[in-house]
């Protein structure tokens, strides 16, 4: 499942289940459960969680920083192998 972001105050669907630590992401994923996590306020904060949050399985993340933190989850996504990068540079030394 690819990763959502959610607004603020915007509805939930109640199939989710919001997760409090990356351990808790990890297990509830594990046990295939669509895992939910509201990103702190703090841009550089938010990019931070989402990546770590998104590599133990969550997939809808709350978020003011829609466009900064999905671009946050592609790259996460691309290190984690399951993407090509959206952009390779080969540097010749």
């Amino acid at each position: 499942m690819m990763p959502a972001l959610v607004t603020p105050g915007a509805p939930w669907d109640p199939a989710w289940t919001q997760a409090r630590t990356p351990a808790e992401a990890a297990e509830l994923s594990a046990a295939g459960v669509t895992v939910l996590v509201t990103l702190p306020s703090p841009l550089d904060a938010a990019l931070a969680a989402a990546a770590v949050y998104f590599w133990h399985g969550a997939r809808v993340f709350v978020t003011e920083y829609m466009d900064e933190v999905r671009q946050a989850l592609e790259m996460t996504d691309s290190l984690a192998g399951n993407r090509p990068p959206a952009l390779t540079r080969r540097g010749l030394a």
